[in-house]
């Protein structure tokens, strides 16, 4: 949605209709729209050698396009993680690399899978810059990737930045977490209403705007939903409609 991905067409493909991104194909865990250069899938990790292709692309043709592609921190320990880093250095590509660190990946602690406590320190072993945000700041967060886009655009190569974060619901719908301790700890970590209070005590927010802007969201969603649902389902006939051979 940051992105500006059609929110209805979203919707869709998450439902498996026909209107939905890849018509109905790749349903909500292979999302994918050319049109906004935007793609994500199951596989762990996937999303890294992609944003090369991106990348060069972009730096070919002479633009000041960048890539920008999200992982967890569980994928880190992938070797496409470590590949893409290095293809991305060795040739200077316009990408930022994102590490969405919640502590856990599906069940298993980052301390019982990782070497390091934080994966921006690994940066440093293909001579790149690494940071770790803390606290989900979302000043940190826009500074750090500002400051790793403007390095991209002047063609000084990728970056890399952890944002450590909460999990705020199981990895699975119906995820009892009993193996989490801190389950009561996660709500008070919750960014959003942290964030919805500073912003308030600097008087940007009050109760009218926090309101509009719920309802306005709350509204975008209810449609995309009622248009998914109101969206056929794929004729089997067209089963193979869409595919290379």
């Amino acid at each position: 949605m940051a992105h500006e991905v059609n929110l209805n067409r979203l919707a869709a493909e998450i439902f498996g209709r026909v209107d939905g991104l890849g018509k109905g194909r790749g349903g909500h865990m292979h999302l994918f729209d050319p049109e906004t250069h935007f793609s994500c899938s199951g596989i762990i990790a996937e999303g890294y050698p992609p944003a090369l292709g991106q990348a060069l692309a972009f730096k070919r043709r002479g633009t000041d396009r960048i890539a920008v592609a999200v992982t967890g921190e569980g994928a880190a320990n992938q070797g496409a993680f470590h590949e893409s880093l290095n293809l991305a250095a060795l040739w200077k590509l316009p990408v930022v690399f994102i590490v969405e660190d919640n502590d856990w990946g599906i069940s298993v602690p980052r301390s019982a899978s990782t070497s390091v406590p934080s994966n921006a320190v690994r940066a440093a072993a293909y001579g790149i810059p690494g940071e770790r945000v803390e606290d989900n700041s979302v000043e940190a967060v826009y500074r750090v990737a500002g400051e790793a886009i403007a390095r991209a655009r002047a063609g000084e190569g990728p970056s890399l930045i952890e944002v450590h974060t909460v999990r705020l619901w199981g990895h699975f719908e119906g995820d009892a977490q009993g193996y989490r301790p801190d389950l009561a700890e996660v709500a008070e970590r919750d960014p959003l209403p942290i964030y919805e209070a500073e912003l308030r005590r600097a008087g940007v927010l009050d109760d009218d705007t926090v309101k509009a802007i719920a309802a306005e969201a709350s509204e975008r969603v209810e449609a995309a939903i009622a248009f998914a649902k109101n969206s056929p389902e794929p004729d089997p006939a067209t089963a193979l409609d869409h595919v290379f051979a």
